[in-house]
């Protein structure tokens, strides 16, 4: 094979990945446009090969879970560490691409969690959305592991404001893509909670539509505070 010839073939490669990527988010933003019109500005997406199907456990009997505590005022995430699965990554912005999807985390930077800016910040009263890939090409991405995490774990939002707001996962589900409820993943829980959704793609990967088939929900409530 010669130089050029191997250049158009990892140029048409990355390609396909970045299309598979693309569709993803597509499919998961079409629910997300039609239901963030209405209650709390949020849309989502994710990323490429299979990983397996994965089952909802929700919250399972005799787990004893803390209070929720009073949100708090408006600050930007900057880091999300999710002790139970090794995680500690870094928050990005994300705004609305000229198609009028949100934009995506970076395909080159896998380890990166994306937050929808114009939504709730992580914190404050509301359902905020941080959203991460589970895999790339060639390896796994940030919330690989996501559905492993169980009801009691603890997620810990690094804010500008120099508050870490801890939170606790009260259920795991996983949505299929033909069944997708917007209102169910985004709505408020709770009223007056300040509540965190981190979602990633789920199920099996289909190889004729090149999707997952499932999305990975993770649902969380502010339950803590501190200075870091």
């Amino acid at each position: 094979m010669s130089p050029r010839t191997h250049t158009e073939q990892r140029d048409r490669t990355a390609g396909r990945g970045r299309l598979l990527m693309g569709v993803a988010w597509a499919l998961l933003l079409l629910g997300l446009w039609l239901w963030g019109r209405e209650v709390t500005d949020v849309r989502q997406g994710i990323s490429s090969p299979t990983t397996g199907d994965v089952a909802a456990v929700g919250r399972p009997l005799g787990v004893e879970l803390p209070p929720a505590v009073r949100p708090l005022g408006n600050a930007r995430p900057q880091r999300v560490d999710v002790p139970a699965l090794g995680v500690r990554a870094p928050v990005v912005s994300r705004g609305l691409d000229p198609g009028g999807a949100v934009d995506p985390p970076p395909y080159g930077q896998p380890g990166t969690v994306g937050w929808y800016e114009d939504g709730v910040r992580p914190g404050a009263a509301g359902t905020a959305l941080l959203v991460g890939h589970v895999d790339t090409e060639t390896r796994p991405a940030v919330f690989y592991h996501l559905s492993e995490i169980r009801p009691g774990a603890a997620v810990r939002v690094v804010r500008d404001d120099g508050t870490v707001a801890e939170f606790t996962v009260e259920d795991v589900q996983v949505f299929a893509r033909d069944r997708f409820d917007a209102r169910k993943v985004y709505g408020v829980r709770q009223t007056g909670r300040a509540e965190l959704r981190l979602i990633t793609c789920g199920g099996s990967f289909d190889r004729g539509t090149r999707t997952y088939t499932a999305n990975v929900v993770v649902s969380a409530y502010l339950s803590g505070t501190r200075h870091g």
